[in-house]
């Protein structure tokens, strides 16, 4: 017997189970039942330089990582819970906060380094400000004339 769950992300979730339901849920299959925690990136592009601003919500400073490697700049962020601190409040019927990791990466090119970018986290967003700058020109291939 099919039971609903009041503790599920729906009250109606298990009791209206159309078709059409699936159509709305495309994004959720593609990224998982809890879509809502991707990092949510806007990106704006100035002259000589791009600025990031990536939501990082409930997430601490010291939880968040930036690295720098073959080209791509990889924002990783991995919270846990703290077992001992439930265990002292009582007991725990229902959790909706989560432990876990996200990590998402951006091609910002070869020729940065990493004092290059500049980070700061304030209010659960991070902001990245990130230089243009071009890739050396190859030079072009020049030809000696044979003659005869």
């Amino acid at each position: 017997m099919l039971m609903p769950s009041i503790f599920g992300d729906s009250l109606f979730d298990d009791w209206f189970d159309f078709p059409f339901r699936d159509l709305d849920k495309t994004e959720r299959k593609l990224y998982g039942r809890h879509a809502d925690r991707l990092m949510r990136t806007d990106i704006h592009e100035h002259d000589d330089h791009y600025d990031l601003e990536i939501d990082l919500p409930g997430f601490k400073k010291d939880e968040i990582t930036l690295e720098l490697k073959d080209g791509y700049l990889v924002v990783s962020a991995a919270k846990g819970l703290d077992k001992d601190e439930n265990d002292k409040k009582g007991k725990l019927i229902r959790q909706e906060r989560y432990a876990g990791a996200m990590q998402r990466s951006f091609f910002v090119g070869k020729e940065l380094a990493e004092e290059d970018i500049k980070a700061k986290f304030e209010h659960g967003v991070l902001t990245l400000e990130i230089p243009k700058k071009e890739a050396p020109k190859v030079p072009e291939k020049k030809y000696i004339a044979i003659e005869g």
